[in-house]
């Protein structure tokens, strides 16, 4: 896996994209759900439990990718020796924690 983070693209073999995708497939079929309970007047605990379960899910799809960009674009930057991609990295990190 490649990255060219100058140009904000990212190579991301089949697999990756796969597994990307098939996180965000089941999320977009959460928050459907979802919107069917609000739809149908279902009890209000239910509809958060729910929502808690996306927001989860959207938690594991940031790890996933997170860890993925530090493998490739992280590490690809810092052995050429471009440590301008730490506070970028800190931004982001401290985005995903709120």
């Amino acid at each position: 896996m490649s990255c060219c983070c100058k140009t904000k693209n990212t190579e991301r073999s089949q697999e990756e994209i796969k597994s990307l995708v098939t996180r965000l497939n089941r999320i977009e079929g959460q928050v459907r759900g979802i919107r069917k309970m609000v739809e149908e007047n279902i009890y209000c605990n239910d509809i958060l439990v729910q929502s808690s379960a996306v927001a989860a899910a959207l938690n594991a799809f940031n790890r996933e990718l997170l860890a993925q960009h530090l493998s490739s674009c992280v590490k690809e930057e810092l052995s050429k020796g471009n440590d301008e991609i730490i506070p970028e990295l800190v931004k982001t990190i401290e985005k995903l924690m709120k």
